[in-house]
């Protein structure tokens, strides 16, 4: 079972200024609601421990990695591997995604290089990337007022359905 969370952060607070019904895409991907996200799954557990990781972009990135993933029409059936990287705005660690059939290996550059990769079903990390994004905007749009009239909120959630 896959586990994707979220911590958001003190120590880097949103400003309270902020107008969340006007928003655009840069504020709510690389300004806005900066935190810590893991991706686990049994014991084993890809985390960040920085506090300065915008959770909103990272959960839409990984909905959009996931989907990138897919692009082969042969589906699960594709032998040939599939790449994709989340790059980490603020530090040169990434998250790497390699798709071999219906699996998707992730690995992170702060781990050492031997470490076993973590592996995931992609119908699972489909689904759970689109249930975390969808959880994480309830969240948000409970504590941010607005947050839920912005239209690219809307727009992203409809882009990116629950399964």
């Amino acid at each position: 079972m896959i586990d994707l969370g979220y911590a958001l952060s003190r120590r880097f607070p949103d400003p309270p200024q902020t107008d969340y019904r006007r928003a655009d895409v840069k504020a709510l991907r690389h300004d806005l609601f900066c935190g810590d996200v893991f991706l686990a799954e049994g014991e084993r557990e890809l985390s960040t421990a920085w506090g300065w990781v915008p959770v909103l972009d990272f959960a839409w990135a990984l909905c959009d990695i996931v989907e990138r993933l897919d692009q082969d029409p042969r589906g699960s059936r594709a032998a040939r591997p599939q790449h994709a990287e989340f790059d980490f705005t603020e530090s040169t660690d990434r998250l790497r995604f390699v798709r071999r059939f219906g699996h998707v290996d992730v690995t992170a550059d702060w781990q050492p290089a031997n470490a076993i990769p973590l592996t995931l079903h992609h119908g699972e990390l489909r689904r759970e990337a689109r249930d975390f994004l969808h959880d994480l905007t309830a969240d948000l749009t409970d504590m941010h007022e607005g947050l839920d009239g912005n239209p690219v909120v809307w727009e992203l959630l409809a882009r990116f359905p629950r399964l």
